[in-house]
């Protein structure tokens, strides 16, 4: 598998993957010379290993050309519309359709490129893995927390804050988990701004069995508390799809993005979305930097009962 560097840790410990190469993004900040290195050797790691065959799932130029270079016999893309030039047909020995792919999840999409090999998977079920150190590490995390019985794992951040809830709606819901005698833990990146808004939910919520794990899991060790939780309950981010893939219980707040697409995959549990409660904005056309939180149109009370029906 090829990905970037920051999603290596959602991969690192599938079973199936014998071989992971990665792009740094930062590599273009140390210099054309250096950056120009680092991408020869990747693409001589790749040549190394003499692929019978490349399936690119990706729309941009750089996984197109590395494709290309890896001297694979057989070479399958996605025939994108944006992608009708030459140069994008050379890179591969076969294109799929993808003129259906509106009305498919994005997991059906990916699927879709197997058509070329005749291969009509049997398996659609989406994974999470993760080590037995990270098992290990999230046992420790609980037991010197001291969370005892169930828990509820609430991730109320996105890289995006117009995913998010309002944190006063937030501390509420977790205010009612905590009338049902569960304990609750916070999750987030170690961004700022993430940290900020999961201080201020805290603030609002009562002090006893709600805890903040937020900025101090890797992406798998998230997973394996994710996976010991009772309950997920978060806005439409990584976690989210995490939880559906581990078969936890969960309630998706989701907003303006294309859920035929995005929604999670096979997930056990509701999905409340914001559109049911206001109009949204067509996805393609938001600004992704506005302070604008669309799901605020969501009221408490759906997500506490939605809770309270999954929760053991």
């Amino acid at each position: 598998m090829l990905m970037y560097l920051e999603t290596r840790e959602m991969l690192a410990s599938n079973p199936l993957l014998t071989t992971l190469f990665t792009i740094d993004r930062t590599w273009k900040k140390q210099g054309k010379l250096a950056h120009m290195r680092n991408e020869t050797q990747l693409v001589k790691r790749l040549i190394s290993r003499k692929y019978d065959l490349v399936i690119n799932l990706a729309d941009q130029w750089r996984s197109a050309l590395v494709t290309k270079l890896t001297g694979a016999p057989v070479r399958i893309g996605f025939n994108f519309p944006k992608r009708k030039g030459k140069l994008w047909q050379y890179c591969h020995t076969d294109l799929v359709d993808v003129s259906n792919h509106n009305t498919l999840h994005t997991v059906e999409q990916n699927l879709s490129i197997l058509t070329p090999l005749e291969i009509n998977p049997q398996v659609n079920q989406v994974t999470m893995s993760y080590s037995t150190d990270d098992r290990s590490k999230i046992e420790q995390l609980l037991i010197g927390s001291n969370v005892t019985g169930n828990f509820v794992v609430v991730q109320p951040t996105s890289r995006w804050f117009f995913k998010c809830w309002t944190d006063e709606k937030m501390a509420e819901t977790i205010t009612a988990l905590r009338a049902e005698g569960v304990s609750v833990i916070l999750t987030s990146g170690p961004a700022e701004n993430e940290l900020k808004m999961v201080e201020r939910i805290l603030s609002l919520c009562p002090e006893e069995q709600v805890f903040s794990f937020a900025g101090k899991l890797t992406l798998r060790q998230l997973a394996a508390l994710i996976d010991r939780a009772a309950l997920f309950i978060g806005v439409d981010s990584v976690p989210m799809h995490m939880a559906a893939a581990l078969k936890t219980p969960l309630v998706a707040l989701f907003g303006p993005s294309k859920r035929v697409f995005w929604s999670p995959w096979q997930a056990v549990g509701t999905v409340i979305w914001a559109g049911d409660f206001c109009e949204l904005p067509d996805p393609d056309a938001i600004d992704t930097h506005t302070s604008e939180r669309y799901l605020d149109a969501i009221p408490v009370q759906p997500v506490i009962d939605a809770a309270r029906e999954l929760l053991p």
